[in-house]
């Protein structure tokens, strides 16, 4: 499994083989979707409520659902290319965007029926676009977010229609992101990095992690975040994303995915699939 939301109650999963998993007890038990009609790799998940939602992934697949996930429609896909789609995100019923390998930027104001190409200019003394895009986020303002790779963050203040590169003192790629409360901005990626802005991604500040492990996934409910990645890594902060405290797990499976209830409990997801219990098995590693 490579990426998890919530569709209102339920909890949506996607990853290898076009398999979608659906839960509706908190992540006890999961079932897959009824009808998916790709079996490439799905690499995001994004629902505006509990029946619409869209994944994309590999051969830039986008697909559409509106009975929360039970069955999927294929919206597009590129055959001839394989330049696969790493996140996509949804501000309402028509408008959404998705981000991928070489900076390719996809947006739409029609709910997927059609999709248009987005053309990046080259980062400040660069010759080219050429990042790849691992993630989108929006903060309560409706500022959307790219963490990509060399340590760039994007940031669109249109809904994708046009984007800045935010530089953050990195060197590295960042996988994933989120707003935290009180308008803060984490991302995160390589070797436990992660880094917080203030300002809408026009300063960052380095933030202790307490570890080397890669992070993969972030998500937050309320003042509660918590940071998945491999080797077992579980990043647990309760004040905003202000620290975290680091655990791994003893079976040190390498997790790709979390979402959290409204009490902030998680549900965990690894390369090897759904994690049964987030707890049991943790140990303490600052």
């Amino acid at each position: 499994m490579l990426a998890s939301t919530r569709a209102g109650e339920r909890i949506v999963a996607v990853g290898d083989h076009g398999v979608v998993l659906l839960s509706d007890d908190g992540g006890r038990s999961h079932r897959q979707a009824r009808q998916v009609p790709v079996d490439v790799a799905l690499t995001s998940v994004s629902f505006i409520d509990a029946s619409r939602g869209w994944a994309a992934g590999h051969w830039g697949v986008i697909l559409h659902t509106t009975d929360g996930g039970e069955t999927w429609q294929v919206q597009r896909s590129d055959t001839k290319q394989d330049r696969p789609l790493f996140a996509v995100h949804f501000f309402d019923e028509k408008q959404g965007v998705a981000v991928g390998l070489w900076s390719l930027i996809l947006r739409t104001e029609d709910g997927g029926a059609h999709w248009q190409l987005v053309e990046l200019a080259p980062p400040e003394g660069g010759k080219r676009a050429d990042l790849n895009l691992f993630g989108l986020f929006a903060d309560a303002r409706g500022q959307l977010f790219a963490p990509g790779e060399r340590g760039m963050v994007l940031r669109s203040d249109d809904k994708g229609r046009s984007w800045k590169y935010m530089k953050t003192g990195y060197a590295g790629s960042f996988w994933s992101g989120t707003a935290a409360p009180g308008g803060a901005l984490l991302v995160a990626g390589l070797r436990g990095s992660m880094y917080r802005s203030f300002d809408d991604g026009a300063n960052w500040q380095r933030v202790d992690t307490h570890t080397e492990s890669s992070i993969t996934a972030l998500a937050g409910a309320g003042s509660k975040i918590i940071g998945v990645g491999l080797d077992g890594l579980v990043l647990n902060s309760d004040d905003g994303g202000a620290s975290f405290a680091a655990r791994t797990r003893e079976d040190r499976l390498p997790l790709t995915g979390v979402v959290l209830d409204g009490q902030g409990r998680a549900t965990m997801y690894s390369r090897q699939g759904v994690v049964a219990d987030a707890g049991a098995k943790d140990s303490s590693a600052r």
